[in-house]
């Protein structure tokens, strides 16, 4: 089969053929001819330098050049529409004819390609000998093929796109609709509808995008009682640095310059694919802010790695101040505060509330697990230090939120047993450093629909406990080993 590369400099009737020889490339196998044609706006690919001086001047020739001196053709420049005619009744008086045998040389056929982006099978050039009618039919039952194949495949991506297209629309449609809803009814009447199901129903669906920043402030609450005065903090933080905290704040100077790089570190590695909190982006400035505003704020607990991820989620959705305030008040919770504070003793009895809900929803994987060893830190520290936003792409991310503001901390352990209820499969086929590696780095296309599918067939009871009742059975046998006494039997 002898490939030839065409190029077209802007008209269907004057031409140009560049034949390369075999060692230049082009390797000669048989005796179909066939003819790839590139479709370029203007000018010639091939005057970029990749072929000789000699062929380039050529160019200017009318006529067709193949492998030898052809007289150029003296027939007039074609347009597109004329053809395509001529190729199809070609081709229509080709396909009702019966095949005639061909000897020696043919008559000199015009090559006519029909599209300037498809793969044309034509005849041989009339200076080369013509094929057998059997490789003749050969060649065009794979031709034929190639195209049924190639149309297949662009119809099947084009009902994608639709398909596509279609869930994108439905979406933006529920949620506007939601929006209207949300502004309307539930926010005006915030705490009387909060607890009812239609709300509840909304919710699990997900926030609308410009109503998500106040829920969740409504929905994390100001327990510590964040005021103005205190916010002053983060203009001292802007002003002054590292020389505002004095000796007498509940941390060392050098736990808290430790804070501080960690912080600046840190930064440059929030959500990198962004580009808008590392160093010279929009956010940067705001971020940095706010964490070292929290870390003169709870010195007691100052910058774990991870707080970025947090503190970078709650800037996206809502204003400086009111970021600051959620910030501070989400990490003041029972789990973050325990895992925050590196609490090994209550971080452990997490660990042992999430397993009892593993083995109830996955006793195979559970089993796996434990033959391989793998732990729950392995996985849920990454998980639970940064509420999955670390994890799981970003818009992902923010449905959970939507859901753990409502729910509270059961929601991040019963996300966690979706993930794992989600890709069971695929891990119950692996060892240990392999399911490791696979759920500090999730794949990419988590998709928010097969995610909380996932968690909507997970059950968070147990025995007809439900999570805080296993937790608070877990918390007294802390406390009864403390003392001395036996453990606490759970019924």
């Amino acid at each position: 089969m002898r490939l030839l590369l065409v190029c077209s400099n802007g008209s269907l009737g004057n031409k140009t053929m560049c034949g390369v020889q075999n060692k230049k490339g082009l390797r000669v196998t048989g005796w179909c001819f066939a003819v790839f044609r590139l479709e370029m706006r203007s000018g010639c690919f091939f005057a970029r330098g990749l072929f000789s001086r000699r062929q380039r001047e050529a160019h200017s020739a009318p006529g067709w050049k193949l492998f030898g001196k052809v007289p150029p053709r003296e027939s007039t420049p074609k347009d597109s529409r004329t053809i395509q005619q001529e190729y199809e009744a070609k081709t229509s008086k080709a396909g009702h004819s019966p095949p005639q045998p061909t000897s020696g040389r043919r008559k000199n056929l015009q090559f006519e390609p029909l599209s300037t982006t498809a793969l044309i099978l034509e005849e041989r050039p009339a200076n080369l000998p013509a094929k057998p009618e059997e490789e003749a039919q050969r060649h065009r039952q794979e031709y034929n093929e190639m195209v049924a194949e190639a149309k297949k495949r662009e119809l099947k991506e084009a009902q994608k796109k639709k398909q596509q297209m279609k869930e994108r629309f439905r979406q933006e449609e529920s949620i506007a609709s939601a929006m209207v809803v949300w502004n309307t009814e539930i926010l005006p009447n915030w705490d009387s509808m909060r607890s009812t199901r239609k709300v509840k129903d909304l919710w699990w669906q997900g926030l609308p995008p410009n109503v998500r920043g106040r829920v969740w402030s409504l929905a994390i609450g100001n327990d510590l009682n964040i005021t103005a005065g205190i916010l002053t903090l983060k203009s001292l933080w802007r002003s002054h640095g590292v020389a505002m905290f004095t000796t007498d704040s509940g941390a060392s100077m050098a736990d808290r310059e430790s804070s501080l790089d960690l912080i600046k570190l840190d930064i440059s590695r929030t959500f990198p694919s962004l580009y808008i909190f590392q160093k010279g982006g929009p956010y940067h400035d705001l971020l940095h802010s706010v964490l070292g505003a929290y870390t003169c704020y709870r010195p007691d607990v100052g910058y774990v790695q991870g707080m970025s991820f947090i503190a970078a989620v709650l800037i996206l959705n809502l204003e400086e101040a009111d970021a600051f305030i959620a910030f501070a008040n989400l990490l003041n919770k029972p789990c973050q505060m325990a895992f925050f504070r590196v609490d090994h003793e209550l971080m452990l009895k997490y660990f042992a509330a999430f397993e009892v809900f593993f083995e109830e929803n996955l006793p195979r994987l559970f089993s796996h697990f434990k033959s391989s060893g793998l732990t729950p830190d392995l996985y849920l520290i990454d998980w639970i230090f940064t509420l999955y936003s670390k994890s799981l792409p970003l818009d992902v991310a923010c449905r959970v939120w939507d859901v753990f503001c409502r729910d509270g901390e059961e929601f991040l352990f019963r996300t966690g047993l979706g993930m794992l209820r989600l890709y069971e499969d695929t891990l119950l086929c692996m060892d240990f450093i392999h399911v490791a590696q696979f759920l500090t780095r999730l794949p990419d296309d988590v998709s928010a629909e097969r995610l909380f599918a996932s968690i909507a067939c997970t059950q968070m009871t147990s025995g007809n406990r439900k999570w805080s009742q296993v937790f608070s059975a877990l918390m007294k046998d802390k406390e009864m080993d403390k003392s001395g006494s036996p453990c606490l039997k759970s019924s």
